[in-house]
């Protein structure tokens, strides 16, 4: 019997030898390295050998990851109370300091976009804040971006993805819009009324100058008036314009 388990037990010994020796690390994966308790050095991608008991190593994904911020109640610089939700793309550019500077870099990231996302918002004004986000985004990125530094974390970009307001903010900014627009019809109408005068004293400084101008004004009026209604129009004309018919011509004898 103890024949056919010393065998067994090698056997076992062996694969468990293996499966903590032998590791294999994907292309996005690097594996940072400790030899009793020290700093060794970090490897990757590809296969990894390791003395069981002696080394450890701890794995580390290169890939963006996408951080969902948790909605945050904030009170704007203008005293309005909103809530704003935000998601944050960063990404570990050195694995060494992502284990060794900081207990748990993902954690620690997301416990800082919190604080860092009442902090900016809170200084800007409830109109900064719906019509500046690109900028306010900018600013969340780059101040996250310097924090994380240290922890040798990259944060590539930050977005505020929704701005929830009071139903009494809401309401006025509704009343607000329509005024506008209200405003802004009144000065396109009265720009309309404006050129329509301008045009019109400039018909009446040609017609004043070249007294034909009028008479052919007649004559369209009589034209388009009798294209629209079937009717009988009494129109009186300009003596002017019947005058040169009704001159006396001269005879060519008396000449």
């Amino acid at each position: 019997m103890e024949f056919f388990l010393s065998p067994l037990i090698v056997i076992i010994i062996v694969v468990m030898f293996l499966y903590s020796a032998v590791k294999i690390l994907k292309e996005y994966e690097r594996g940072v390295i400790f030899m009793l308790g020290r700093f060794w050095r970090v490897k990757g991608p590809g296969l990894i050998l390791l003395m069981p008991g002696i080394q450890k190593m701890v794995k580390v994904s290169l890939r963006t990851v996408v951080l969902d911020v948790p909605t945050q109640d904030i009170i704007t610089k203008d005293n309005v109370s909103v809530k704003v939700s935000a998601v944050v793309y960063f990404r570990v550019i050195d694995s060494q300091k992502a284990i060794i500077e900081v207990e748990d870099y993902m954690y620690a990231t997301s416990q800082l976009s919190q604080t860092t996302l009442r902090s900016v918002l809170g200084q800007a004004e409830l109109d900064e804040l719906l019509s500046a986000r690109d900028k306010l985004n900018q600013d969340l990125q780059r101040i996250l971006d310097r924090h994380t530094e240290p922890w040798g974390v990259k944060i590539s970009n930050v977005e505020m993805k929704h701005v929830d307001l009071p139903q009494e903010m809401q309401r006025a900014m509704a009343k607000q819009a329509e005024a506008e627009r209200e405003r802004r019809a009144k000065v396109i109408h009265a720009e309309g009324e404006f050129q329509a005068a301008q045009r019109l004293a400039d018909a009446a400084e040609i017609i004043s100058v070249r007294p034909a101008a009028l008479q052919l004004r007649y004559l369209q009026t009589l034209t388009e008036i009798a294209a629209e209604k079937n009717s009988t129009i009494i129109f009186p004309l300009p003596v002017d314009l019947i005058s040169s018919l009704m001159a006396p011509r001269k005879s060519p004898e008396k000449e």
